[in-house]
């Protein structure tokens, strides 16, 4: 008998009847088209079903109504759902989120390790910023990773860009339900505990998702990634080495430099310097892209805005995570989520 690929892409929407369109449009446009998909939506008070369901006669498309749902809890319903013919073997799931619009090579270029390599278990794609404003721009350099700097063997794909078999999914327990963000981190770490050599990256399987579009709003995204952190127990060492700069290392340059000699304010200059040499490397790239666009124009006042703009991101950022971090730990303390680490648990 001869065993047919079956591919479906899974999301969870809620209330993105604004953006929505994106998405389904850039699904209608693969180059291979996904065998079913499976969109969630969690309740949402909007527009965002009835748009959904236009797409209906384009695409091979259910909606699960699930209100109240969190995000892994979507995700699982979903793959979940996917039921795949007789002559198929195990289904390759491709995960993408709402707010984002779809390369249109992306199913084809993510799914290609898994459909040549049956014992692969996971195809993890990449993300970049679609900024539509000067700010959006420089927040996209300053939190997202560029492609040279991922090494293939320790990146931990988002649920964004990826793609894994349902047996894999399955195995480790699916997403985490007790936890309402960094919940593809911890799916990631645990299909990487049960499959250390079983991932494949695969660059060119790009998603593009629009940054946060004020301070407040990327403010309150990394508040709550930093509690989810601290939900379950992730990254103490990062988490501590930022406490440790901001509350003991920057307040005692700044003493030497008042009290005992201004050439300690060299070092905090370097240390400034440092701080955004990364973003900064990164803002070019993403600038030239975003006027290629004709999303932004590469005025010079535009220049100057994103220059000054990265520094207060990520002073923001950081701020966001030490505030939010504590506040995860504080509700793990309380509430004894189960220990991802342990074989069984999810």
């Amino acid at each position: 008998m001869i065993v047919a690929d079956f591919i479906a892409v899974i999301a969870t929407v809620l209330n993105e009847g604004e953006s929505i369109r994106g998405l389904m449009d850039s699904l209608v446009a693969q180059t291979r088209p996904p065998d079913q998909v499976v969109i969630v939506d969690g309740g949402s008070r909007d527009h965002t079903v009835s748009v959904l369901r236009d797409y209906a006669g384009r695409l091979p498309l259910r909606v699960i109504e699930a209100p109240g749902c969190n995000i892994s809890a979507g995700r699982n319903r979903a793959i979940a759902a996917v039921v795949s013919p007789p002559t198929a073997g195990d289904p390759i799931i491709a995960s993408t989120d709402a707010g984002v619009v779809l390369d249109s090579y992306w199913l084809e270029r993510l799914v290609q390790p898994l459909i040549a390599d049956p014992a692969l278990a996971v195809s993890a794609g990449f993300f970049r910023a679609d900024p539509h404003t000067v700010f959006e721009a420089a927040l996209g350099a300053t939190s997202l990773p560029a492609v040279d700097e991922i090494d293939p063997l320790s990146f931990l794909p988002s649920s964004r860009s990826v793609a894994f078999r349902q047996s894999a999914w399955a195995r480790v327990g699916g997403y985490p339900e007790w936890l309402d963000y960094c919940e593809d981190l911890i799916f990631d770490l645990r299909l990487k505990m049960s499959m250390p050599n079983g991932v494949a990256f695969v660059p060119d399987a790009v998603v593009y998702f629009r940054p946060r579009g004020s301070l407040g709003a990327f403010y309150k995204q990394y508040y709550r990634y930093a509690r989810g952190d601290g939900k379950a127990d992730l990254w103490r060492k990062r988490h501590t080495a930022r406490y440790v700069t901001y509350l003991i290392g920057l307040p005692v340059l700044v003493g030497l430099g008042v009290g005992v000699h201004l050439g300690f304010w060299a070092v905090l200059v370097l240390g400034g310097l440092i701080y955004v040499r990364t973003p900064y490397r990164r803002l070019r790239a993403v600038l030239a892209e975003a006027a290629h666009t004709k999303a932004v124009r590469l005025t010079p006042m535009n220049i100057l805005g994103a220059l000054v703009w990265v520094p207060v991101i990520r002073l923001v950022g950081d701020l966001a995570k030490m505030i939010g971090y504590p506040v995860g730990w504080w509700w793990r303390l309380q509430q004894r989520p189960p220990d991802w680490k342990q074989a069984g648990t999810s």
